[in-house]
């Protein structure tokens, strides 16, 4: 059975990665700060690692099969995206396993008839300055994996709205173009995010990547 832990599993796309993951079959583990919030959110008899994500060493996360990097941050300390991923990475450099499975964001696509990035367009949103630390360092985040060739890893990233909500009846997949519906609306719920990630994990398509879903 695959081993799956999730790191900041009791996030909005943590804990749907958890729940879908754990509905598959999936042997899956809690990556969590706080573990009493995790057996509430998630259930009490769940498997979990009660740690800090920078704490966490090799040793810890040998047995798994994929880790989920699902952690969310403040905005003003936005820049922790890319120092776990930079930690994980050097955690696995020239190892077969675990498989790392990135969430990054909606920034780093590219959309328009110039392929700008999105990023770009979040820049210009009233008051964005309040949070547009997070879409800025995923975008660092992406750029730093992909410079790493000697670990296998994987990114996945949403529409332009990253919502709670139950998985899409249609599922739109691309790999560095924004996705939108038939109706122009660019959205991905939290289930059509853990679906996606849950079938990345049982049938592996893409290696030192990003690719992304939207609802359709």
């Amino acid at each position: 059975m695959t081993k799956v832990g999730i790191i900041g599993a009791t996030g909005m796309a943590g804990s749907a990665a958890f729940k879908e993951a754990q509905n598959s079959g999936l042997d899956v583990t809690a990556i969590v700060r706080n573990a009493q919030k995790a057996r509430k959110e998630l259930g009490e008899s769940i498997q979990l690692i009660e740690k800090d994500a920078f704490a966490l060493t090799a040793e810890d996360l040998a047995g798994f099969d994929v880790v989920v990097d699902a952690f969310a941050t403040a905005p003003e300390k936005a820049y922790l995206h890319v120092d776990l991923a930079a930690k994980l990475v050097s955690l696995f450099r020239e190892k077969d396993q675990p498989r790392l499975l990135f969430i990054l964001g909606a920034g780093s696509l590219h959309t328009g008839a110039d392929q700008h990035l999105v990023v770009e367009d979040i820049k210009k949103l009233p008051g964005s300055e309040a949070w547009v630390g997070i879409p800025v360092n995923q975008l660092a985040e992406l750029n730093f994996l992909r410079d790493v060739t000697n670990v296998d890893w994987v990114g996945i990233s949403p529409g332009n709205s990253f919502v709670p909500g139950a998985a899409a009846d249609k599922i739109l997949y691309g790999k560095d173009e924004l996705l939108s519906d038939a109706d122009g609306k660019s959205e991905t719920t939290a289930g059509t995010m853990a679906q996606a990630i849950v079938k990345e994990i049982t049938e592996p398509a893409h290696k030192q990547e990003r690719f992304t879903v939207a609802n359709g």
